[in-house]
């Protein structure tokens, strides 16, 4: 993997997503990894350009560069919203902790377009297996109940919760196939029209703060610039605190 030091050495934030992050795990859970790191500024000077997301090199290991993270998360991807909300951080540095600072900068009512849309998705997907198998994938309706919560409860508040507190008992119950489909289809659909009555009364704003986001990315990259890869030899002498040398 080439570049996996640049997640080794140049992660600025680390968390632990999946069931473990949403108050959901039971002994036989994954630990689901994710972080963002920094690629230094140097590396986006060459024809081939740093990866805007590696996978691994751990197991169930996710990362994303930070200025594809910060586009993502400006559009409202709920995987990438719900990543800087994680209650269970392992990493942070200084630049992390910026960029934590600015997780409300990244919420507004996109957030209802983009949730629904991926419940939506989801539950096709539900709708397909009873169709071919006979039965849904529990875990994943499970989820997708969790998600429709999540986004009711952002609208209605303006603050993402991804930990289903008190909610754990009834969401494993369908995980387990105890609850029928009838009744967890009739729960997505009350959930799905309280989410859309939350979204005409939000008091998030109606687009992110953008501006906000990227004045952290330039000052980010202004800075990174000044600090060559120590992993590249050949950029070493060409910047420093003079700036660019003429040839």
């Amino acid at each position: 993997m080439p570049f996996e030091y640049l997640v080794r050495d140049h992660t600025i934030y680390a968390c632990v997503m999946g069931s473990r992050a949403f108050g959901l795990a039971t002994d036989g859970s994954d630990t689901d990894r994710r972080g963002v790191f920094l690629a230094p500024t140097p590396l986006f000077w060459r024809f081939e350009k740093p990866p805007t997301h590696i996978e691994g090199p751990a197991e169930e290991q996710f990362s994303w560069e930070l200025e594809r993270f910060c586009e993502l998360a400006l559009r409202a991807n709920p995987n990438i919203l719900e990543c800087l909300h994680s209650p269970l951080v392992e990493h942070v540095d200084a630049t992390g902790r910026e960029l934590l600072a600015l997780r409300e900068a990244f919420l507004s009512r996109r957030v209802h377009e983009t949730f629904t849309r991926y419940a939506l998705g989801q539950r096709k997907k539900l709708e397909a297996d009873i169709r071919v198998h006979g039965a849904p994938r529990w875990k994943h309706a499970m989820h997708l109940l969790r998600l429709l919560m999540s986004a009711r409860d952002l609208l209605r508040t303006g603050t993402l919760t991804i930990d289903v507190g008190d909610r754990r008992d009834s969401l494993l119950s369908v995980k387990r196939g105890e609850v029928p489909w009838p009744e967890v289809e009739s729960w997505m659909t009350r959930l799905a029209t309280e989410t859309d009555e939350a979204a005409s009364a939000s008091p998030l704003p109606a687009e992110p703060d953008r501006a906000r986001v990227e004045d952290f990315l330039i000052r980010v990259r202004r800075a990174s610039a000044l600090q060559p890869d120590p992993y590249d030899e050949g950029v070493q002498g060409v910047v420093g605190t003079r700036g660019v040398r003429q040839g």
